[in-house]
């Protein structure tokens, strides 16, 4: 067996315990836990949107517990202030008494960041955050600072609530390598929900994967080989969010106001790798790109006003995306 079989094995092994540790204490939501598993190895940030009590925060908090990283939650209200989320210098006298600035550092100093219900933050603090999410710094008093590495943004949001919220600017949203929605679990959840939450059984989770591991998978997918015909289907498939592009199916025309840009193609073929990595592959499969496509292209796609009125969502469109892109004259070559 080579070196490179070797690692795959050992990723895969890593992969599967840390879903089981997951799986001890989640009820369900496997698509849900997969597909954050997916951004955290390929080395993006995630949106979860779901109603209230659906356990978002709690799933977050699940999956930092079992990797052996840092963690801190900062719940954002319409008074959080950038210093609250990157830090702030203070005035602190040393032995000789003579003041000297400090930096405190704040809760983005951690590998994973839960950002709670984060459209209730103004756009002041969103754009400290943006800095961070985008170039892994801080700027403080004209100082910039490097943060944690690995770094992760998993963020929340309430799809309903919209009393003394601020939308997400699209320059952020598109920072997000994938939005996930979080559904309703079925009366078989719910009743082993009950079971665990409400019974004198508690339990912890372990630590399953160290940074050396998340750094060894976020680089090994990397390796995997994406063919010409894989890179030619996931570029049509962005191209076809474009209205105005060529060959783009009827629906997009109708319904679509502006498309996924570069930084889409981007994290679609990062996800596709990581779900390929998941599976034991050393290459990306059609099958990749297809599952990988509707979570990181939904929240790239912006509707138009007759969209909203005619009930039409940004999954429908992207369905009908996926599947002209793979029959528009590449179906044949592609496997």
């Amino acid at each position: 067996m080579s070196d490179k079989e070797m690692q795959f094995m050992k990723a895969q092994q890593i992969v599967e315990d840390v879903k089981k540790e997951i799986a001890r204490f989640i009820v369900g939501q496997e698509e849900v836990v997969e597909q954050v598993l997916w951004s955290i190895f390929a080395g993006g940030h995630v949106l979860l949107e779901g109603l209230p009590g659906l356990g978002k925060t709690m799933l977050v908090r699940t999956i930092s517990e079992s990797m052996d990283l840092s963690f801190s939650r900062i719940q954002f209200t319409p008074d959080l202030m950038p210093a609250d989320i990157t830090g702030t210098m203070l005035l602190q006298p040393d032995e000789d008494g003579k003041q000297h600035f400090t930096f405190h550092k704040g809760p983005l100093f951690s590998h994973i960041v839960l950002a709670d219900e984060i459209n209730r933050a103004t756009p002041k603090t969103q754009s400290a955050l943006l800095e961070a999410m985008g170039e892994q710094t801080v700027t403080v008093m004209g100082e910039t600072k490097k943060l944690e590495r690995p770094f992760f943004v998993l963020a929340t949001q309430n799809p309903i609530d919209l009393e003394g919220t601020y939308p997400l600017p699209e320059a952020q949203m598109d920072r997000f390598m994938c939005k996930i929605l979080v559904g309703y679990p079925s009366k078989e959840e719910l009743r082993e929900i009950m079971k665990r939450t409400t019974g004198t059984e508690s339990i912890s989770i372990e630590k399953i994967a160290s940074i050396e591991d998340v750094l060894f998978l976020q680089s090994l997918s990397k390796e995997v080989l994406v063919s010409e015909e894989m890179l030619d289907y996931a570029i049509d498939i962005v191209a076809m969010t474009h209205p105005d592009a060529e060959a783009v199916p009827e629906i997009v025309q109708k319904y679509v106001q502006y498309g996924s840009g570069p930084r889409g193609l981007q994290s679609l073929l990062k996800m596709a790798k990581t779900r390929a990595l998941f599976a034991g592959r050393y290459h990306v499969s059609a099958g990749d790109v297809k599952q990988t496509a509707i979570p990181v292209l939904r929240h790239r796609l912006l509707l138009n006003f007759e969209a909203e009125a005619s009930g039409i969502q940004a999954d429908h469109v992207l369905a009908e995306i996926v599947e002209a892109a793979y029959t528009a004259g590449k179906g044949s070559s592609i496997s």
